[in-house]
């Protein structure tokens, strides 16, 4: 099958292709697998479809009629005891895999901090998740600043993404502790509790499983959001984004396949939180 999909796609030997195990697929007659391609630091992921007896190739997602199509996401992408703001309970999950040394993560981050809470006081939902590049010097170091942050006040979170990405073109991973130290005197965090957790990397583990899971979600480029499963990459201006959450909000009025499915939201015990 490898040689009939570089034929395919006209990829020549600089490009590794890995086809995956043939599973069973959704659709009855079919196999599936899941063809990576790599080259240099840049991948992408196609599922391919094969019949069983091997002489029809399909290819593209298949989507269940009778559940959400976007399913297979959803299914991957975490949202306990992870950042957010809006409703608990809400009709539309937005999840935005992002970066705070990326460029177009700082323009999208102020188009839902700007307008989500404005447009949609109860039907919206949005989750903050890591992504750091590597490519980026300080992009990991912030996400873990910012995990450290959220243990201790999940409200002071949202202070420091909203700081940081404003901050964004005045850092560098050599004043970044400098720059920090400035901005938690203003907020209700302790400074040695967060050094510590700097000091000793305690979060990374946090933000390494969110990377990968942005990995299983075939993501390489921030940000890149999910709105009740539905794939957005790249930054998105207000009017375009605001298009699909009001078409998410009236399907789910019937579909009831998406957003929240209870009206709880969890708590972290925070000594510094406002009560």
């Amino acid at each position: 099958m490898e040689s009939y999909i570089r034929h395919l796609f006209v990829w020549g030997p600089q490009i590794t292709v890995e086809v995956g195990d043939f599973t069973p697929s959704p659709v009855p007659g079919l196999l599936q697998t899941t063809v990576r391609a790599s080259f240099s630091l840049a991948s992408e992921e196609q599922v391919f479809y094969v019949s069983a007896d091997g002489k029809h190739i399909v290819r593209g997602p298949a989507y269940p009629a009778e559940d959400n199509p976007f399913r297979a996401d959803l299914n991957k992408i975490t949202t306990a005891l992870q950042p957010s703001f809006g409703t608990p309970g809400a009709a539309v999950v937005i999840a935005t895999y992002s970066d705070f040394q990326c460029p177009h993560c700082r323009e999208e981050a102020k188009v839902l901090r700007e307008n989500i809470l404005k447009a949609y006081p109860k039907e919206v939902r949005v989750y903050f998740k890591d992504m750091p590049l590597a490519n980026h010097d300080w992009a990991k170091t912030a996400a873990i600043a910012s995990r450290c942050i959220f243990r201790q006040n999940p409200l002071a979170f949202w202070e420091f993404h909203d700081w940081i990405f404003e901050k964004q073109p005045e850092i560098t991973a050599a004043n970044f502790r400098e720059k920090l130290a400035g901005f938690i005197k203003s907020q209700e965090i302790d400074p040695l509790q967060l050094n510590r957790c700097l000091d000793k990397r305690e979060t990374e583990g946090e933000v390494n499983q969110s990377i990968a899971e942005a990995r299983s979600l075939g993501i390489n480029a921030t940000p890149t959001m999910f709105i009740n499963g539905r794939r957005i990459s790249g930054a998105t201006p207000w009017p375009n984004l605001k298009q699909i959450i009001d078409e998410e909000i009236e399907y789910q009025k019937t579909a009831k396949n998406a957003g929240e499915d209870c009206n709880c939201e969890v708590r972290l015990p925070t000594p510094f939180a406002k009560q």
